[in-house]
């Protein structure tokens, strides 16, 4: 099918229990995130809630973290947890989202089709006429974008934040093997120093998430960068710590009300 412009959402979405069982999880607003972008790629391409680049090629984990500019840690994390929940499935190992039809209305997609092709025939004659200057256009915009990413990249590898120092306590804490030198991780410890906070604060988050989370399978997967130093780290700083001796996960606490 062509792909259409919107797809449904209803007003009731933060109510569902699914969305609620998300929520409580460390990284809620990023999975919830990768859930609408899921729903809007279906809905984009539209193959019956397929998730498809084209007819003939489904999206698979890779090409998902390069399209929602994630890490690929991250997006298996959300289709583990949309799997379990029954959101999405494989059929024959390509990803659909289940029960596509609540996300959209079938009715008028003959329509739209068309309306897809024509759109598509008039692109593809306009594109003729301007390709040579859009080439050169092109170009010219991407050297721009390589030097601005380039000059990123120093200014993040920069000596003066301990780098180094913070993520070499992460993996003798929790048996890691992280590298400081990655782009994602230099920007969420400059994040957060940009905020204020000190060294000794990112160890000290460091120690209370792994003295409550290592050994525990559920939960031992967010001892990452990308969690502890993202939004809940203030949080996590000042968090009372609970060592978990019996295996229970935060969000098997947070089910039962315990927390």
């Amino acid at each position: 099918m062509g792909e259409v412009s919107w797809i449904k959402l209803k007003v009731g979405m933060f109510d569902d229990s699914k969305i609620k069982y998300i929520e409580g999880l460390p990284e809620r607003d990023t999975i919830i995130t990768i859930w609408v972008k899921l729903l809007t790629l279906a809905g984009k391409h539209n193959e019956q809630g397929y998730i498809m680049l084209s007819k003939n090629l489904p999206y698979n984990e890779e090409m998902l973290a390069n399209e929602f500019n994630r890490s690929l840690n991250t997006v298996r994390l959300a289709l583990q947890t949309f799997t379990t929940l029954g959101m999405i499935e494989y059929d024959d190992g390509i990803l659909k989202v289940a029960n596509w039809e609540k996300h959209q209305n079938i009715e008028g997609l003959e329509k739209i089709r068309e309306q897809n092709r024509l759109r598509k025939q008039k692109q593809r004659e306009k594109q003729k006429l301007l390709e040579n200057n859009h080439v050169k256009s092109r170009d010219s915009h991407a050297t721009e974008e390589e030097l601005e990413e380039e000059k990123n990249r120093e200014e993040d590898k920069s000596p003066s934040l301990p780098y180094k120092n913070i993520i070499n306590h992460l993996n003798e804490q929790a048996d890691k093997k992280y590298k400081h030198t990655t782009n994602k991780t230099q920007g969420l410890i400059k994040a957060r120093f940009n905020e204020g906070f000190t060294e000794n604060d990112f160890l000290k988050v460091i120690d209370n998430m792994v003295a409550e989370w290592k050994g525990n399978e559920k939960m031992e997967m967010y001892l990452r960068p990308e969690t502890l130093f993202g939004t809940k780290f203030e949080s996590y700083l000042n968090k009372t710590v609970v060592t978990n001796k019996k295996g229970d996960s935060y969000l098997d606490r947070l089910m039962n009300g315990e927390e």
